[in-house]
């Protein structure tokens, strides 16, 4: 049951920040403090914050309606999810510039999400 959530939570939050990403990428950048200076940039926050987010979010919905996907879902979540917060939690603790609430927050849900989706996966693996 843990697990049908997290992929739930977790398709519904990417699929509505990255379809807000897609649309008007200076929303995310303007919340992580980026500035959109070229149609490159703008490109690429619409496709990694976006398209990236988009995609992630169907395939966490797709885990949860196809039970061939389940564990895959999870494992995205562990895999991808742990690894942006590692990510985030390195680059803001090397950095020394202070973060705002943006990091903080993104920072805890990454975790969160890894971690049920974690146990999850682990307790599918103790069903089998």
């Amino acid at each position: 049951m843990t697990g049908k959530i997290v992929l739930w939570i977790s398709g519904l939050v990417f699929i509505s920040y990255g379809m807000v990403s897609l649309f008007a990428p200076a929303v995310p950048a303007g919340f992580a403090g980026l500035i959109i200076s070229n149609g490159n940039a703008y490109a690429e926050i619409a496709a990694m914050y976006g398209g990236l987010q988009t995609g992630i979010g169907l395939f966490c919905l797709l885990a949860v309606l196809k039970p061939a996907y389940y564990r895959a879902g999870l494992v995205i979540l562990v895999l991808g999810i742990g690894a942006i917060a590692v990510g985030r939690l390195l680059g803001f603790l090397v950095n020394g510039e202070p973060v705002t609430m943006y990091t903080y927050g993104a920072f805890v849900y990454e975790c969160l999400t890894a971690t049920l989706a974690a146990y999850a996966l682990r307790q599918t693996s103790s069903s089998h």
